[in-house]
């Protein structure tokens, strides 16, 4: 670290209570926020309260360094990145101070993630009206910042239009309570300074600041005329951190209609949709969201497992028009209003009033900016133009005039957006990586900011200027307009050292670019095939765009790590940021050696929970193999990798002992010995080694059929008549076959009733994720190749292969192709795997007849590898056939996570993951309520917790159909 920042970070660290981190790691985790840009920061400040700001600044004053407020890091434009100090509010700044029903207000410190305002207003029946789709990681801090909109702007406008004072801290130290009204005669400093430039420009104002409900591009100039109430709070937002800091907010709560609808509407392509709005409009909707069938196409191509767009109306674009009303009917009436009036206009439609399903539909438009980074081949898109607006009554014609500026650049875009305010969003594919790319871009950019401004429109409709659009606002506004914006500035910040080089003063829009000409690429060829990065690791590791899905509280699986630390570094943006970083070489140094990068993998799970719910399809879990396949290369590695990591190949060791030698090792790891043993493994001295069955399942199931097939057993029933469905071959993963072959048992005893029949293969087999998951590629390409042969001839004559275990058939699905691109046994074995609710959803017409007990309730632990690349729709419709009421949890990972809870260091983090929904979830759960949990590892979370006896698929279908009483 050089002497001065040194300096700074010694003196930040004696004034203030909260974290000042100065490493490599935070400074390459802030260095880059949800835009192309990249600029990385001196350092970072967490402060713990007000003076702690004030503190922060007086310090960074004293230093003449630059300051940079952030909220949640998801800004579209670059003016969340800077070299500057971060002022990072979300750690301990982000509560709720008061309340007031009765005004309708909440006072708010920055930091406060808007969906927790929302959730504390709702018991009143009020809400914050602008919800950006990041409303679930976004800070009022950063709307304020930004001049934040969202989908239901059409009801509640901007953010402007519900902010009513701010306290704030100028970079000279003066405090501020900001709000409507002239200042006096008499008055000075900032309000009279303002005041003047107001009297000068009003007219110029007034003549070139567009009738837009979306202008949020520049100052707001308007704010400060008599015919506004020369508000000073509506004035300093969307400011994007240039003038002041936020230090509290009184913002303005609306009504939340009690009950609401959703009317789909499907129009012959997105042209037509935009036509649209004006007449939707006179509905007096909640919202008019606009997707075309890019989006769609895209979505299912990144996510095959999705259901929600199945919902969608017969279209190639489509609206999303929300309705409320005080009860249910009212609300859905309004709706099916909404889609009768549209139907003379060529619209289909479909009406939605369940809470879950509308919630699906709108994660489609929410995921709307990183399903379109990335295209299924790896292709790449970028933002850039991202939220431009024109007025409504233009948006079609404008539609029509972009995707030709598209093509006249030889770009392409899919485009989705608030079609009611006629804002657009779209995902572009810029070569950001050559001359002439870069080139394209700026011609680009530069005829897009010409024809938005022909149509009276805005550069940026909702996500601000930043570094992306600053340096193109003299084309939407004359010379003194530009003039205005600067002195506007340095009224508020004369020695410009807030956020500089945005909105005014700007830096270029192609400079400073993540992604740039020449940029640094990591020398090792991947050990994974990366077959959706184009065969690139450093590829791989640009996808993650900052949109920061993994950086929320709850819901889905991502991330377990950040929500049991909190901390940026174990979220996979920052993991993904970090692996960037050491691609680049410039701040983190050391490449695969690199200690900041091992201690955020460190904490990586490897749930996959990322690759299904992060709309870029970040997976981490990928990124990890590959990491410790590289790091630990022609090296020792960790105990863990040898003792776990080896796991099967321990176990079919132990499989060939008799059952007391079995007997005897499960009481030696109750025993003294175990601590030994842990220590020596790599083990947690917390966790209990999970007692492994006496005879492992193949073996006892071989036995059967040999005694069968001698004809000193008597065939079952069951036995008897199977056969008529045809073969299936059952996966006997290690897992089920040495620890719970009971499972294995009720599966066959379930699949034989329904007709099939079971077979095993003629020796072990094992998909080789224990391998995969540690980093030992070749050994696990080894193991799984071993078994692809050893399964040919039922793979040849498409004989359907069951798993058991979600961890292990996610691996032959998935992971297969991966570890062998380009195997023929390895493509067999991923499209011919089926889950055992797979198998049994086939029939689920025919099982009702069968239940002989019906009525049990089950709380239901899906695994998140089956959440990431098998899906649970199959489940709950063998399970609702079965008579069982589920209960789903949206628990996310158990916190085991294989190998992962059992290592040394990482019990904590391990229960915290448990202990945030599962583990109370059960303990809640009445005494008859079974706990379903189909992975070994979920299982072993919930024994060794002291919880109840959890059961498998196969148990729980056993025991309705009366095949067994386990």
């Amino acid at each position: 670290m050089p002497a001065p920042a040194r300096d700074l970070s010694a003196d930040l660290t004696a004034a203030v209570r909260g974290e000042v981190r100065f490493d490599a790691a935070h400074r390459a985790m802030y260095s880059a926020d949800a835009s192309n840009y990249r600029r990385v920061p001196i350092g970072v400040v967490a402060p713990r309260d007000a003076a702690d700001v004030e503190a922060a600044i007086a310090v960074c004053r004293e230093h003449g360094v630059p300051v940079l407020p952030r909220g949640a890091g998801t800004s579209i434009a670059g003016q969340a990145v800077n070299v500057a100090v971060v002022l990072d509010f979300t750690k301990h700044m982000g509560g709720i101070v008061e309340i007031d029903p009765q005004a309708r207000t909440a006072r708010v410190q920055p930091g406060l993630v808007l969906d927790t305002l929302r959730d504390a207003a709702r018991p009143h029946g009020l809400t914050f009206g602008p919800d950006p789709s990041t409303h679930n990681r976004c800070t009022l801090g950063g709307m304020i910042g930004n001049n934040a909109c969202g989908s239901h702007s059409v009801a509640w406008g901007k953010t402007v239009d519900n902010v009513h004072a701010l306290d704030v801290l100028t970079y000279r130290g003066e405090r501020l309570s900001l709000g409507s009204g002239e200042p006096g005669p008499g008055a000075g400093g900032i309000p009279g300074a303002l005041r003047d430039l107001r009297d000068k420009l009003a007219d110029d104002v007034r003549a070139s600041f567009p009738d837009l409900t979306r202008r949020v591009s520049g100052y707001n100039l308007d704010q400060l005329l008599p015919e506004n109430g020369f508000d000073l709070a509506k004035a300093l937002v969307g400011t994007e951190g240039t003038c002041a800091t936020v230090l509290e907010a009184t913002v303005r709560l609306v009504e939340s209609p009690a009950a609401r609808a959703l009317a789909v509407l499907g129009f012959e392509d997105a042209y037509l949709a935009a036509d649209n709005v004006m007449v939707v409009r006179e509905h007096n909707p909640l919202t008019i969201e606009g997707m075309d069938a890019g989006l769609i196409a895209a979505l299912r191509a990144h996510n095959p497992l999705e259901t929600a767009s199945r919902a969608l109306p017969p279209g190639g674009g489509w609206l999303y028009v929300e309705t409320g009303g005080a009860t249910p009917g009212e609300a859905e009436a309004a709706a099916h209003a909404v889609a009768r009036a549209m139907k003379p206009y060529g619209a289909t439609s479909v009406v939605v009033s369940d809470p879950a399903r509308m919630k699906a539909l709108w994660r489609i438009r929410e995921d709307g900016a990183g399903i379109l980074t990335r295209s299924p081949d790896g292709g790449e898109a970028w933002p850039g133009w991202e939220d431009a607006a024109v007025p409504p009554h233009r948006f079609g014609a404008y539609l029509r005039e972009f995707d030709a500026l598209l093509a006249r650049h030889g770009r392409r875009g899919a485009y989705y957006g608030h079609f009611g305010d006629g804002c657009l969003h779209v995902r572009i594919d810029f070569d950001l990586l050559t001359e002439p790319g870069i080139a394209n871009f700026r011609a680009f950019m530069t005829d897009a900011a010409d024809l938005v401004v022909a149509h009276g429109g805005s550069l940026s409709g909702e996500h601000g200027d930043g570094q992306a659009r600053a340096e193109l606002l003299p084309r939407m506004y004359p010379p003194e307009i530009i003039a205005a914006f600067e002195q506007f500035k340095s009224v508020w910040d004369p020695d410009d050292r807030m956020n500089p080089d945005r909105v005014v003063r700007p830096a270029r829009m192609d400079d400073d670019l993540r992604i740039f000409v020449g940029m640094p690429t990591l020398r090792d060829e991947p050990e994974l095939a990366f077959a959706h990065d184009r065969g690139s690791f450093t590829r791989a590791t640009r996808r993650c765009l900052g949109v920061g899905k993994c950086v929320t509280a709850s819901g889905g699986v991502m991330c377990p790590s950040y929500r049991a630390t909190g901390e940026e570094m174990h979220s996979t943006r920052g993991r993904a940021r970090l692996l960037f970083e050491m691609a680049n070489g410039q701040v983190i140094t050391g490449g695969w050696e690199s200690p900041d990068v091992a201690e955020a993998l460190d904490l990586c799970l490897s749930c996959k929970g990322c690759k299904r719910d992060c709309p870029v399809g970040v997976d981490m879990a990928a990124y990890k193999t590959e990491y410790l396949a590289q790091r630990y290369k022609g090296r020792r590695r960790p105990a863990s990798h040898y003792s776990m990591g080896a796991l099967p190949r321990w176990m079919r060791m132990v499989g060939r002992l008799p059952a007391l030698a079995v007997d005897a090792l499960n009481a030696a790891a109750r025993g003294p010995l175990a601590a030994v043993a842990k220590k020596v493994g790599g083990i947690a001295p917390e966790r209990a080694i999970p007692p492994i069955a006496r005879r492992p399942f193949t073996a006892s199931r071989r036995s059967k059929v040999a005694l069968l097939r001698s004809g000193r057993g008597r065939a079952t029933p069951l036995r008897a008549a199977a056969g008529p469905r045809g073969r299936v071959l059952l996966w006997p993963d290690t897992f089920t076959n040495h620890f719970d072959p009971v499972i294995a048992d009720d599966a066959v005893a379930v699949l034989e009733s329904l007709g099939y029949t079971v077979e095993l293969p003629p020796r072990d087999v094992c998909c080789g994720l224990t391998w995969t998951s540690t980093g030992q590629v070749d050994a696990a390409r080894k193991v799984l190749l071993r078994s692809l042969r050893t399964i040919e001839p039922w793979l040849a004559a498409g004989v359907p292969v069951v798993g058991l275990e979600p961890s292990c058939t996610a691996a032959l699905r998935a992971d297969g192709p991966e570890l062998l691109p380009g195997e023929p046994l390895a493509a067999a074995l991923s499209t011919g795997v089926r889950t055992f609710a797979e198998v049994l959803a086939e029939h689920a017409g025919e099982l009702p007849d069968a239940v002989v007990v019906a009525g049990q309730k089950a709380l239901v632990q899906v695994h998140c590898h089956q959440h990431a690349d098998l899906g649970a729709e199959d489940d709950k419709a063998v399970l609702a056939a079965l008579g069982v009421d589920a209960d789903v949890l949206d628990s996310g990972c158990c916190g085991l996570a294989g190998n992962f809870g059992f290592e040394k260091g990482h019990y904590e983090v391990s229960m915290a993951c448990a202990e945030r929904v599962l583990l109370p979830a059960v303990r809640a759960a009445d005494a008859d309520v079974a706990v379903l949990a189909d992975g070994f590892s979920c299982r072993t979370q919930l024994r060794q917790a002291g919880q109840r006896e959890p059961v498998h698929l196969a148990q729980l279908a056993a025991r309705a159909l009366g095949l067994r009483s386990s």
